[in-house]
């Protein structure tokens, strides 16, 4: 059996991570690395205290037919992303890799092609984060480089 490399071996951790999810639409890992050490990790799930949608058995966007990717003041979770950099200081997030993985909850497949929200873009961003690497199969994955979320600012007006 031939040694995992380093990208992977983060990405099983974070795919590890989202075991954690109480999300019933998609479970998402995330792990924070610099310098070969791991900084902080983090799942979606809902706030401290509060009630999550695996124990509540309900969701209010599943319930309300919104797609992937819309209307998230309405989800009850805190991001992956978001837990991740919360749990750690922006000294140690400067120059920094996160590393993703999202699992669909039903089946337990891994989902390609998985990314960041732009709430959670605008986070990673001022974190100081330098690359995200989400996880697309277990061997293959997807590098962003955050300066290109800069660069490509997706919350200015489309231009005609």
């Amino acid at each position: 059996m031939g040694r995992v490399d380093k990208e992977n071996y983060y990405l099983d951790i974070a795919e590890t991570v989202a075991e954690r999810s109480t999300c019933l639409r998609r479970c998402y890992g995330a792990i924070l690395v610099k310098c070969d050490e791991i900084i902080a990790t983090g799942y979606n799930g809902a706030p401290r205290g509060r009630r999550n949608c695996a124990d509540l058995n309900y969701c209010t966007r599943e319930a309300m037919n919104i797609p992937s990717g819309e209307r998230y003041e309405l989800c009850r979770s805190v991001h992956a992303e978001a837990n991740a950099i919360i749990s750690a200081a922006r000294s140690e997030t400067l120059g920094a890799t996160l590393y993703m993985a999202c699992v669909d909850p039903a089946t337990g497949a891994l989902i390609p092609g998985s990314t960041s929200c732009s709430m959670c873009r605008r986070l990673i961003i001022n974190a100081g984060i330098q690359r995200v690497v989400i996880r697309n199969t277990k061997s293959e994955y997807s590098v962003v480089h955050v300066e290109d979320w800069i660069r490509e600012d997706d919350s200015l007006p489309q231009q005609n």
